[in-house]
């Protein structure tokens, strides 16, 4: 067990910590349900690339102070900027792809293994956000749903491509056109998460498992998430000569003779990032 580290952020919107080689980030709003707002997203923002850069991170947990993940977007905030002129069209898109870009798509590019550890509703934009994870693990009482049609929007930060990769083009559409909630067993059912906990034991059990992947070839860890991202958007030919390059760009580093020769002597491997 280790002590946690607080992570300076800039905001009480977003707290962080290390545990170990686990950075933990709050979304903290939790009188809003985690709602985004702009000192969330510009720490989250600022905040990714220093983890991404630090050899002493293996793996991020974000999830959401009190009972929710995130609600998406500050509904109110949007009653209140409908009711100002506003910037024009241009920038308004202008600025809602860098914010995208810099959070949702970093999420989603992190050289590093992500979870969204999901303690109740993860709704929207908060939904994306948590796709945008590789792995997810949810309360038993948490609720995920795709939310726009209630506001009249058509949705964000990548969620329909996200929603169609996981759960196929069909599934996505309706969970789109609908705005369903879908409970945690459903939501393990349908590949949404991977793991389901009691709502006491969530952030424990992902700890648990942040840590245990953390504590992985770091390498070779970033090469599998390079992989696996890529096999979204590939052919099986590209997929042969990307692994063939990094299985023997990996089988060159220090953590690959480490693990082998801590096989012959039985004993767990002390990875290095080398």
């Amino acid at each position: 067990m280790h002590d946690p580290t607080t992570i300076d952020t800039g905001t009480d919107h977003l707290l962080a910590h290390r545990d170990g080689r686990v950075a933990v980030l709050t979304l903290n709003r939790p009188e809003a349900r985690n709602a985004q707002s702009g000192p969330m997203m510009e720490a989250l923002a600022a905040l990714l690339p220093q983890l991404a850069d630090d050899d002493d991170v293996g793996c991020v947990v974000i999830t959401g102070a009190g009972r929710a993940f995130c609600a998406g977007g500050d509904v109110k905030g949007f009653a209140e900027g409908a009711k100002s002129a506003g910037a024009p069209l241009e920038e308004r898109v202008r600025r809602l792809r860098r914010a995208q870009r810099a959070t949702t798509g970093a999420l989603y590019e992190f050289p590093k293994p992500t979870i969204a550890a999901i303690p109740g509703p993860a709704a929207g934009a908060g939904l994306s956000q948590a796709l945008a994870c590789d792995l997810r693990t949810m309360a038993d009482d948490a609720f995920l749903t795709t939310a726009f049609r209630n506001i009249g929007f058509s949705g964000d930060h990548a969620g329909s491509w996200f929603l169609t990769n996981i759960v196929g083009t069909a599934r996505a559409r309706e969970l789109y056109y609908t705005a369903d909630r879908v409970g945690a067993e459903r939501a393990l059912e349908l590949g949404l998460v991977n793991h389901v906990f009691p709502a006491d034991a969530l952030q424990e059990e992902t700890l648990r498992l942040a840590r245990h992947i953390a504590a992985g070839p770091p390498i070779a860890l970033g090469y599998m998430k390079e992989n696996l991202n890529r096999a979204l958007h590939t052919d099986v030919w590209t997929a042969f000569d990307m692994e063939a390059d990094r299985m023997w760009r990996t089988g060159m580093t220090t953590d690959h003779k480490e693990a082998v020769q801590a096989f012959v002597e039985k004993r767990p491997p002390e990875f290095r990032g080398r």
